[in-house]
């Protein structure tokens, strides 16, 4: 695998960190890779199964989204509507370098975020998602205790997977301000659904809500007793040779 350290302008102006993994070999199809919530292109789910699609042909462009990892801009000041701009300026990103996605694929939030940018994309032909949340509002779960805090104080500091983040009431409200199935629906674009049963940071039903959504070319893969996370490499690797096989017959 050759890979290559990359910076971009995001939507709004910070530069943004970014990686391009690809195959030794010839480049078959480029793919851009959404992170999860508050993680980063460097958690271990983003590389290893970076890693394994290069084995297939595949270059993979995962980033930093604003606020996050190794890019400009404050954290607190982001959210989902924000993550979309950074997404669609990646893609402008790789086109421009002639290098334009035709495959997404969105982990957890990053799931929720390819769904909806998907249509400002018009290279793509395939979208992954893996352990997504059908509403971006979900993931205020994960804080739900701090919620009337941040109502009534404007914002809270939150602990997420270890991590102090703060959270704004903007980032509830905008969270809550979007609904994914009339773009779901609209994707004409073939789905590959990717969700563990057991995940206990967003249930399968998530799952079942985008694939119902969905129109014809649509899968679902059960992912078994993969964590959210996907932190067994094994489990990794299982979904980026999942998702190669099943984009082959749209992309190659």
């Amino acid at each position: 695998m050759k890979s290559q350290r990359l910076e971009f302008i995001g939507a709004h102006g910070h530069k943004l960190a970014a990686r391009l993994d690809g195959p030794e070999g010839e480049v078959r199809s480029y793919a851009l890779f959404a992170h999860c919530f508050t993680c980063g292109k460097d958690v271990l789910a983003a590389r290893r199964v970076a890693e394994a699609l290069t084995e297939h042909g595949i270059a993979v462009l995962r980033f930093d989204f604003t606020g996050l990892g190794a890019s400009e801009g404050e954290f607190a000041n982001t959210n989902f509507s924000s993550n979309l701009e950074d997404l669609v300026a990646a893609a402008d990103f790789m086109r421009a370098a002639g290098q334009a996605p035709s495959l997404l694929i969105g982990h957890s939030l990053g799931g929720a975020a390819v769904l909806a940018a998907a249509a400002q994309m018009p290279e793509v032909q395939a979208i992954a998602t893996i352990a997504a949340p059908a509403h971006p509002v979900y993931v205020t779960g994960m804080f739900g205790k701090h919620l009337e805090q941040i109502e009534r104080e404007g914002e809270a500091e939150v602990q997420l997977a270890g991590r102090p983040f703060r959270i704004k009431q903007q980032f509830v409200d905008d969270a809550g301000g979007h609904d994914l199935k009339l773009q779901i629906a609209a994707l004409r674009r073939a789905l590959l659904v990717m969700h563990a049963p057991g995940d206990d940071t967003v249930s399968l039903g998530n799952a079942m809500e985008i694939f119902t959504a969905a129109k014809h070319p649509k899968s679902f893969v059960s992912l078994d007793d993969a964590d959210h996370l996907l932190t067994r490499r094994e489990d990794a690797v299982y979904v980026a040779n999942l998702i190669a096989a099943w984009a082959g017959r749209y992309l190659f």
